[in-house]
């Protein structure tokens, strides 16, 4: 490994820093309460999705100050925002009420053929049937419809703490690995699909029936367990509004096709997502208030995280390269606790001669590791903006989440290394 600059050494220590700060954001939000004249400013730090960006901005005036105008935005312009740009916008179209409603017919639909009672089986299908629908429609747009859902039935009337941490660890964990049937849903994969040339066919082979088990075997253990606490999802929303014309979901279905389609190209869907966005406009009474600011925080967050994780390549590409193929895989389940799983992938395919044994427990470990953190896997931030309303103090406690998605991610390891 050869000597860090500077810059990198800043990097690694901002990175450690904003990770701390993830775990650590109870402490701004007691500020807020102790100081309340500066309550506004220990809000915003307490926040989960500012993190990353706040310690983005520090990193980029440290370059500014010792690189100068020049190196600092340059580095900042070859840094890649698609993916911050496409969950922003895949989140605000998949949270819209057209879509909702269409996911919430659909899952009561199937769940009229299980062999449960209406509320375990829709909790159920929440926790299954939507991650794995995450590998068509991708992870961010599965999570947001499986929050949206669980806040509005599951986390409507209250629960116990077990049971919102149990489900929120559930949901990332499945949501994570559930996108691994296809070779363009799950960011960590989209990473490696077109460098290996992984097509859906070695996706369904060798991760997505492997996957597929454990996510149901996740969502069923936790309907088992909770079975007493999950009846009333069964209960529809009170209606205060007609239901939405059939033209109207299908434009809203057309829009997140293409933007799914386009997700590549920033250019042509944030041209679709402006369309979108005229086309609620013109009709209103078919929509609720579009979860602008849930989704422009995720964006923040994963963007603060480009630009931290730039950095990082320095000290994470020999630690993998270090390994052989089977310590690969835990070593990228603990790393991925970290840092993104889709920026481990990404080194994977800078790093020439791997096998292929080495190449799929790569992927593996961090798509395993994806639900342990908020960091861990992109469209965790997005859940937890939406969720975190419905828990104590307004925000999901790190270590809650790591707590409870360590059971399922056990079972991911078992699916991945056993069968």
């Amino acid at each position: 490994m050869t000597a860090p600059t500077t810059i990198q050494l800043i990097g690694a220590v901002l990175f450690g820093l904003a990770v701390l700060h993830t775990f650590s954001t109870k402490l701004f939000e007691h500020l807020a309460h102790t100081q309340p004249r500066h309550a506004g400013i220990w809000h915003l730090l307490g926040e989960v999705e500012v993190v990353f960006g706040f310690w983005a901005m520090v990193l980029m005036l440290c370059m500014y100050a010792l690189l100068g105008t020049h190196e600092a935005t340059a580095y900042l312009e070859s840094r890649n925002f698609t993916e911050s740009m496409f969950v922003f916008a895949i989140m605000v179209i998949a949270g819209t009420r057209p879509v909702l409603e269409l996911a919430g017919a659909s899952v009561r639909l199937v769940a009229r053929f299980l062999p449960l009672p209406d509320g375990m089986a829709m909790y159920f299908l929440v926790l299954a049937f939507v991650p794995l629908l995450g590998s068509f429609i991708t992870e961010p747009a599965a999570m947001t419809l499986a929050a949206l859902m669980l806040r509005d039935l599951l986390f409507s009337r209250q629960v116990s703490s077990k049971l919102k941490y149990v489900t929120v660890g559930v949901l990332f964990v499945n949501i994570s690995i559930g996108g691994t049937l296809t070779p363009f849903a799950a960011p960590p994969v989209l990473m490696v699909a077109t460098t290996w040339n992984w097509d859906l066919w070695f996706m369904l082979g060798h991760f997505g029936w492997k996957a597929a088990l454990a996510v149901v075997f996740n969502a069923a253990s936790a309907m088992l367990l909770f079975r007493a606490e999950v009846a009333h999802m069964s209960a529809k929303p009170a209606r205060k509004q007609a239901h939405v014309p059939l033209s109207v979901v299908l434009v809203h279905l057309l829009f997140l096709a293409l933007v799914v389609v386009f997700a590549h190209h920033p250019t042509v869907f944030m041209g679709l997502f402006l369309f979108f966005l005229g086309f609620t406009a013109a009709y209103p009474q078919h929509q609720n208030p579009l979860i602008l600011r849930e989704a422009l925080l995720v964006a923040f967050f994963l963007a603060g995280l480009v630009v931290l994780g730039g950095l990082q390549q320095w000290w994470l590409q020999p630690v993998l390269t270090s390994l052989d193929a089977h310590t690969v895989f835990f070593a990228a389940a603990a790393l991925t606790a970290i840092t993104d799983n889709a920026a481990l992938t990404y080194l994977g395919t800078l790093v020439e001669g791997l096998s292929l044994d080495f190449k799929i427990s790569l992927v593996a470990g961090a798509v395993t590791g994806g639900g342990l953190t908020l960091i861990a896997n992109a469209p965790n931030p997005a859940g937890a903006a939406i969720l975190k309303e419905k828990f104590a103090d307004n925000a999901i406690h790190p270590l809650g989440l790591l707590i409870a998605a360590l059971p399922p991610t056990l079972v991911a390891v078992l699916a991945f290394q056993v069968l």
